[in-house]
């Protein structure tokens, strides 16, 4: 059985940003030459996340305001004192 482990740094400058990351993925895959079977995609940071789905407007905005709804920016959350990049790790 092949694998292929890569890793992607992202550096985000807004409280919440949304990032099409399907580009990286796909040349993560013809990279590593593997022609089936299963890829995963994670997130490697306790503050980020990765979702599949469209990547239409209206849906990121209104995912965004159930986040703010959910889950308000606040300067002072404790989670805010550690971590600087989110990591999305990628493997075959």
């Amino acid at each position: 059985m092949k694998f292929h482990t890569e890793y992607l740094w992202f550096q985000t400058k807004k409280k919440r940003e949304y990032i099409n990351i399907t580009s990286e993925v796909e040349a993560a895959l013809r990279k590593s030459g593997i022609q089936e079977g299963m890829i995963l995609v994670s997130a490697m940071h306790i503050t980020a996340g990765v979702y599949v789905n469209d990547a239409e407007s209206g849906l990121i905005q209104d995912i965004d305001e159930w986040l703010e709804h959910l889950a308000p920016f606040k300067e002072n959350y404790r989670h805010h004192r550690t971590g600087l990049f989110p990591v999305i790790n990628i493997r075959f």
